[in-house]
C-alpha cells in the first residue's frame, strides 16, 4: 500500500478546501493508498465531509507573542515533525501553495514531493516577474520534484520565468464529487425558479481585487435601465460584501442583486439559475466551472484560467476584464439565451486528472 500525504492550512470553505477533499475522498476510495492529511489548523466546515480513512494531524505554528520564545517553540515542532515523518511517504504534496508550514511538512515527509499551484501568480502580480520569482523562491519551488498546475494557462506563465523546468511540471484539474453535486442540487431551498426573468448566479469570496463582483453590479444597473428582466443571486461572501452591499443599495439594485452569503450547499441556486457568471482578474481552474459542466448551467466568464478553451462557444461567453463586455454578455444571454453545445462527462473528466496523479505518485 502506498503511502500518500497532503499537507494544507485548514479545511474551511472555499474553492480550494473543495477540491482538496474531493481529490482526498477519491484517493481513499483506492484501496492501494494509505492518506494522511496535515492541517496548520485542524479545523473548517468540511472537516466532516472528509472519508473516514484519510488520517488527519495538526501543525499547528506557534504565535506567541515573544518572538524568542515563539522561535524556540517552532524550531522544536519542526525537530520533532522531522524525526516522526521524515521520508516516511511514497508521495506527498503541499496543496496550499502559499503556506510555509504545509511546504515544509510536504517536502519533509517525501522526497517524491509536489507543490499544487492554484493561481495564475504572473496575472495575480500584475505581470511583475520579479513579484513572481520572489514569490515562487519563498515557497522554494526548487526543492519539489513536481509541479502541479491546476490549469494550463498557470502552468505556461509558470514557465514563461522558469523555462528549465518544463520538464516537472503537470497540469492537473480540480476533480469534482459529481453524483453529490447532482443528489445536493436537489435540496429544497428558500427560493424558487422565476420563469418570468433571467437568473445569474456567481459563487466565490467577495475579495475585489481578484472576483471584481462590482463589475457584474455595475453590468446589472446598466440591465435595470434597459428594461431588461433579471436577477443576480451572490452566493459567497468575504472583506468586500459591505462594499458591495453599499453599491447596490446606492444603484437602486436592492431587488435586482440578491445577497444569499456562504452556503456550504449552493448547488441549489445553480439549478434555479440560468447562467453563472464570474468577472474575475484571476484564477486557478475554477471549481465552478465545473460544477456548471455538470449541473448543465452556462457560463458567462472572463478570460481567465483555461476559459478560452474550455468554454467559448461550447458551455459559454468568455469575455474581457471590462464591465461593458460582461454586461453586453449578460444581455445577449438574456435576449438570446445559449445552448450547450457538448455534453460533459465528469467520469471521464475525473478519470483523467486521476490517471495524471497515480503516475506521479507511483
Amino acid at each position: 500500500m502506498k503511502k500518500v500525504f497532503f499537507a494544507a492550512h485548514s479545511l474551511d470553505l472555499g474553492g480550494i478546501e473543495t477540491a482538496l477533499v474531493t481529490l482526498l475522498n477519491r484517493l481513499a476510495e483506492d484501496k492501494e493508498y494509505s492518506i494522511t492529511l496535515a492541517l496548520e489548523r485542524n479545523e473548517g466546515i468540511f472537516l466532516e465531509d472528509l472519508n473516514k480513512n484519510v488520517h488527519v494531524i495538526e501543525y499547528r505554528v506557534s504565535d506567541f507573542k515573544l518572538i524568542p520564545i515563539r522561535k524556540i517553540i517552532n524550531l522544536i515542532k519542526r525537530l520533532c515533525f522531522i524525526c516522526k515523518y521524515k521520508n516516511k511517504f511514497d508521495f506527498s504534496a503541499c496543496f496550499a501553495t502559499y503556506s510555509l508550514p504545509a511546504g515544509f511538512m510536504a517536502r519533509t515527509a517525501s522526497h517524491n514531493n509536489a507543490l499544487w499551484v492554484h493561481a495564475d501568480y504572473k496575472s495575480l502580480f500584475d505581470g511583475d516577474e520579479n513579484r513572481v520569482k520572489s514569490f515562487y523562491e519563498n515557497v522554494h519551488h526548487e526543492k519539489y520534484k513536481h509541479i502541479v498546475f491546476v490549469s494550463s494557462e498557470a502552468r505556461e506563465s509558470y514557465l514563461d520565468i522558469f523555462p528549465e523546468r518544463k520538464n516537472i511540471t503537470e497540469v492537473i484539474n480540480n476533480i469534482i464529487d459529481y453524483e453529490k453535486i447532482r443528489k445536493q442540487a436537489q435540496e429544497k431551498i428558500e427560493i424558487g425558479r422565476d420563469t418570468r426573468i433571467t437568473t445569474f448566479i456567481n459563487v466565490g469570496r467577495h475579495y475585489e481585487k481578484q472576483k471584481r463582483v462590482s463589475r457584474i453590479i455595475e453590468a446589472a444597473e446598466r440591465l435595470k435601465i434597459d428594461g431588461l428582466p433579471f436577477r443576480v443571486l451572490l452566493v459567497g461572501d468575504g472583506e468586500s460584501t459591505d462594499e458591495y452591499k453599499k453599491m447596490v443599495k446606492e444603484k437602486g439594485l436592492q431587488n435586482e442583486v440578491v445577497f444569499l452569503g456562504r452556503k456550504k450547499n449552493p448547488y441549489p441556486y445553480f439549478k434555479i439559475s440560468d447562467c453563472l457568471v464570474l468577472s474575475s482578474d484571476y484564477e486557478g481552474y475554477p471549481v465552478v466551472f465545473v460544477e456548471a459542466f455538470t449541473l448543465g448551467l452556462p457560463i458567462i466568464t472572463t478570460d481567465v484560467s483555461d476559459s478560452c478553451e474550455e468554454i467559448q462557444g461550447r458551455f459559454g461567453y468568455v469575455t474581457y476584464k471590462k464591465t461593458e463586455d460582461i454586461y453586453v454578455h449578460m444581455k445577449k444571454f438574456i435576449e438570446e439565451g445559449f445552448m450547450i453545445q457538448n455534453r460533459f462527462d465528469p467520469v471521464d473528466f475525473n478519470d483523467k486528472q486521476i490517471d495524471k496523479l497515480n503516475k506521479i505518485i507511483k
